[in-house]
């Protein structure tokens, strides 16, 4: 059966959370959805509750399930789901969050009425650590139509865009036609999707409405800061997954944008640096400074950064950065850090 949109949610001990996110997608006000749950081998009854609803629910037959040989992660589970996906547009979620009953309409119609590759809603993060605090991640209304135009718009400013991959419908042969791929890997796996999508669209839409509900718990893999150990390994994973955007920076070379692309990717390497440099007390074992100052390397050479006519100084700055000496470099990360208060 073909669907027009595919909603695919990768699914890992969540027991706790997976019914209200089951009931937010199923009570979806537009008819013709996948619902396409990726099993990713968790030790809880999360898959009890999914397979509960596709043998009760009046679209149980809509619900369909993929397994995972083994626990692989969110960007493996949302890998898999894009080889056996039936929809024409596919929008992925988390599976301890929910939506607007009428998300998949609103951005299905924008999408249908502008022809568009991908159309973005906005979000409502809540903080379920800091007594349910709410932080609103709201789009202006803006369209897209011109090649380069929303690829200038997004690396404008590191946060024009959230990284989050959850949250936008997108036309399934973006991914396909483009050999799009998510790292295998579970912290900052949407960002290493998301840093290079403008590149590969053209007609897009921003929509302001309120279409999710992200919901940021206590220790989980997203929050760093709340944590009490955190494994080095688990960032060398995220750090290597950056250095294969490093490695794919040429094939952007050509881009009007290429210069604050270069910049929004540095300044994540940098954040990363800070982020070790903060919480170097309870990771283990400990990063060395030659391994910090690596990670900072800039992938392209000194004459094309000298030939950027926008962010050439900003650039340069981080070209230094992994010049330097290593001791050297973190001293100089670290009181930049301090000033950005990062640390």
């Amino acid at each position: 059966m073909a669907y027009e949109v595919t909603i695919g949610i990768p699914v890992y001990n969540v027991e706790k959370y997976i019914a209200q996110t089951i009931e937010s997608v199923l009570n979806q006000t537009f008819e013709s959805i996948e619902f396409l749950f990726c099993d990713d081998c968790g030790t809880d009854d999360s898959m009890s509750i999914v397979k509960h609803y596709q043998q009760t629910h009046a679209r149980g037959t809509d619900i369909h399930i993929v397994h995972q040989p083994c626990n692989m992660g969110l960007g493996e589970a949302r890998n898999r789901m894009l080889t056996v996906a039936q929809g024409k547009y596919i929008f992925f979620m988390d599976s301890d969050d929910t939506i607007a009953l009428n998300t998949i309409e609103l951005l299905y119609n924008k999408a249908q009425y502008y022809d568009a590759d991908i159309v973005y809603g906005s979000m409502r993060k809540v903080l379920l650590y800091d007594n349910n605090k709410e932080i609103l991640i709201q789009h202006p209304n803006r369209v897209f139509l011109k090649d380069g135009e929303f690829a200038e718009y997004a690396f404008a400013k590191y946060d024009a865009m959230p990284a989050s991959t959850c949250n936008f419908l997108i036309k399934l042969d973006v991914y396909k036609n483009n050999d799009l791929h998510y790292q295998p890997i579970n912290y900052w796996e949407d960002f290493t999707f998301t840093l290079d999508l403008p590149a590969y669209v053209t007609r897009v839409v921003l929509l302001p409405d309120l279409t999710y509900n992200y919901l940021c718990r206590f220790a989980s893999l997203s929050n760093y800061n709340q944590r009490d150990h955190i494994a080095k390994q688990e960032i060398l994973t995220t750090m290597r997954a950056l250095d294969r955007l490093k490695e794919r920076s040429h094939l952007l070379a050509n881009m009007t944008c290429f210069p604050q692309r270069m910049l929004k990717l540095m300044k994540t390497c940098f954040y990363i640096v800070s982020t070790i440099l903060r919480n170097e007390k309870i990771i283990s074992p400990s990063f060395t400074k030659e391994e910090l100052r690596g990670f900072m390397i800039y992938p392209i050479s000194l004459s094309k950064v000298c030939s950027f006519h926008q962010m050439r100084l900003q650039n340069l700055s981080f070209y230094l950065l992994g010049l330097m000496p290593p001791s050297l470099s973190v001293f100089c990360m670290k009181l930049l850090a301090k000033r950005k208060g990062l640390i």
